[in-house]
């Protein structure tokens, strides 16, 4: 079900480093220390999007990495953008985490 305005803001408040595009869609821009860290999110991304059939679109801007969400069958946001995201943000944490730098 889409999320009205008030609900949208209140679940980004949860989430550090998402912001909204005209309450259509959410994105955060990720910054790497290296390329291949980037890519190596990338494929985590792409691997949590097929399990929950959710799909970003994805930016890669050299060390840059830049995720953007919305429901498309919904016409906008719903709970299941922001499962993703928070899916997203752990899979960063993952891939800095074992690294060692971002």
């Amino acid at each position: 079900m889409k999320l009205g305005d008030r609900e949208i803001d209140q679940r980004l408040g949860a989430l550090a480093g998402w912001t909204t595009d005209d309450h259509k869609w959410i994105l955060r821009k990720y910054r790497f220390a290296e390329f291949m860290q980037g890519i190596s999110f990338v494929n985590h991304v792409a691997r949590i999007a097929e399990e929950d059939n959710h799909h970003p679109l994805i930016a890669i801007d050299y060390k840059m990495v830049t995720l953007r969400l919305t429901s498309w069958h919904a016409g906008g946001l719903t709970e299941l953008d922001f499962q993703s995201a928070a899916k997203f943000d752990h899979a960063f944490e993952e891939v800095v985490e074992g690294s060692g730098d971002a």
